[in-house]
């Protein structure tokens, strides 16, 4: 990790400022902290909810950790019902535009240029 990265985190106050000048040297805990933001990173928590899921564990209710936890995994799943949705459609236009003749106007551009059904502007 890079000295920005930490220093970064040090101003957004997950890790601890140093108090000596120069060489810093961090304890085994603010190492553990690292890994624990690096994970929860990984897992799409954001800062701030990084930063909640320290204080909670500080103390904190377990009640509060797993509201979080099944927030950040809501929008997992609606990100994954979204991206199930795109891949279905691009399955559907690249299998069309394979059995499409080669004179007909490309399917995948012609959906592409297609006005969304919610854009449409009654005259």
């Amino acid at each position: 990790m890079s000295v920005e990265t930490i220093r970064y985190y040090q101003r957004r106050r997950l890790l601890p400022i140093p108090t000596a000048a120069g060489v810093r040297r961090y304890p085994m805990e603010v190492l553990r902290r690292v890994q624990f933001i690096r994970r929860s990173q990984s897992l799409g928590f954001s800062l701030d909810e990084i930063r909640e899921l320290m204080r909670l564990e500080d103390g904190g209710s377990r009640r509060a950790v797993r509201r979080i936890a099944e927030a950040r995994l809501a929008t997992v799943r609606d990100k994954l019902a979204a991206l199930q949705k795109m891949e279905h459609v691009l399955a559907h236009l690249v299998a069309e535009c394979e059995s499409s003749g080669a004179q007909l106007p490309c399917p995948i551009i012609g959906a592409l240029a297609a006005e969304p059904e919610g854009d449409r502007v009654d005259p």
